[in-house]
């Protein structure tokens, strides 16, 4: 017979065993240590949750201004594709590659184009075509841009604190007609190139920076109120022009001010040089907003002469090449102010149709 000493460990327990040559005791030693072994060892880690869906497919914004459609309707123009087929005018568009309108507001404009009543007519127009919506609210009753923000005649003698009530009680005013015809818009404009401010002289940027923030502020808890995902933008033009920039964005960001987008118009005849330098130093100012504020950047206004097609093409094309070119699509996209407006409408000559009703080969940069 053959006795051994066996030491080992069971359960954390240290065991002395005399092992003899019997098969049954090794059975009952290995059943035990088995036993003990799985009493002490947690089970194996569950598997992992799936991963979480991932983020909705970037889609480039293309597109324009086409707050003068009704209008022209009205007064008996037609657009005209490029084989002389007569077409909707935001069908045409979308046709050529787009897929945004932009819609300006006013208050108690006369005659009554850009109203609520109309805005929303040509949104859901827009939403019915399968495009997206960006509102454009200039809080005035006619144009606001860098040379004019005025106030609504019925706001005229406001304080600061009532124009904010009113900045908020309109935009949500509009906004919920929007909601209940089933439009929501992807972007809102608070002000329209609000380079000095909006509604002077309250909101004068150069005068009371923080009075153009509250303002601002306004405007975006009625926006967040209403669509709480839609992204408001602050809208600068000259978008060339980094000093211009740096002071107005960085003035709102100084006093907290709340917004998502950054918005720029560019127009090349501003600037000299061309439109190869308006594009090199836009996409420089571009990518410095980035930096500076951590917010995206986009192109909500655009033109040229319409009879300078070739060369507007190669501006668009190289435009929307380069904003398409900022890292980790922050730059949102490139909207053409007022494409369909021709025959010298409105006095307005940087559209893009020829005076026969038909797109130019300007557009043809939308394609891709």
């Amino acid at each position: 017979m053959i006795v051994t000493n066996v030491n080992f460990t069971v359960g954390g327990y240290f065991a002395r065993f005399v092992m003899k040559k019997r098969l049954p005791v090794i059975a009952t030693i290995c059943l035990l240590v088995l036993a003990c072994s799985s009493k002490h060892h947690p089970d194996p880690e569950p598997d992992p949750p799936p991963p979480p869906p991932p983020d909705p497919v970037f889609v480039f914004a293309k597109g324009a201004d086409v707050s003068w459609i009704t209008e022209m309707e009205s007064a008996g123009k037609k657009f005209y594709s490029k084989n002389n087929m007569e077409m909707e005018g935001m069908a045409l568009l979308k046709s050529l590659g787009m897929n945004t309108v932009r819609l300006r507001v006013w208050v108690n404009p006369s005659p009554p184009w850009n109203n609520a009543a109309d805005v929303v007519a040509k949104a859901v127009r827009a939403k019915n075509l399968g495009m997206r919506v960006m509102i454009d609210f200039h809080y005035s009753d006619s144009w606001a841009d860098p040379g004019q923000q005025t106030k609504p005649a019925a706001w005229v003698a406001y304080s600061l604190t009532q124009l904010k009530t009113a900045v908020g009680t309109h935009t949500t005013e509009i906004l919920n007609h929007l909601k209940t015809a089933g439009v929501t818009p992807e972007w809102v404009q608070i002000g329209n190139e609000t380079d000095d401010g909006l509604l002077w002289p309250d909101g004068r940027a150069s005068t009371n920076m923080s009075n153009y923030s509250q303002l601002i502020n306004a405007g975006y808890d009625a926006v967040k109120g209403v669509f709480p995902d839609t992204k408001v933008i602050v809208h600068v033009s000259n978008g060339w022009n980094n000093d211009l920039f740096t002071w107005n964005i960085g003035g709102l960001v100084t006093y907290g001010t709340k917004f998502d987008v950054i918005g720029m118009s560019l127009y090349p005849s501003y600037v000299a040089g061309g439109w190869a330098t308006a594009n090199q130093q836009c996409l420089a100012n571009m990518n410095d907003m980035i930096a500076r504020y951590r917010k995206p950047v986009m192109i909500v206004e655009v033109g040229m002469p319409w009879d300078d097609a070739a060369n507007c093409k190669s501006f668009l094309t190289d435009l929307i090449a380069k904003t398409k070119s900022i890292p980790n699509n922050n730059g949102l996209g490139v909207l053409y102010w007022e494409p369909l407006s021709y025959g010298n409408w409105n006095g307005y000559t940087l559209g893009a149709f020829d005076n026969a009703g038909k797109p130019t080969v300007a557009l043809d940069a939308f394609a891709d």
